[in-house]
């Protein structure tokens, strides 16, 4: 089979899990939870083998990374 890896958001769709009620089962902070699940945060190892755990999973069957583009704040952009 492909890779059929999945972002957390798609993970808490498919559960129908929240935010907060991801942070409670996986035991990290709401916020930070929220981050990732938005793709604005890389969690640590720690953070990743708790949030997999929560979908039965390990953190290598789950894509992690910033979802966010990174723009340039100063200069002409690309030329």
């Amino acid at each position: 089979m492909a890779d059929s890896s999945r972002t957390v958001e798609q993970l808490c769709i498919e559960t129908g899990l929240d935010a907060k009620a991801l942070a409670e089962r996986a035991g990290v902070d709401e916020q930070r939870v929220l981050a990732i699940v938005l793709g604005r945060w890389t969690p640590s190892p720690q953070e990743r083998d708790r949030i997999a755990a929560v979908f039965g999973l390990t953190r290598d069957q789950v894509t992690w990374g910033h979802k966010t583009p990174i723009q340039h704040l100063y200069g002409q952009g690309p030329a």
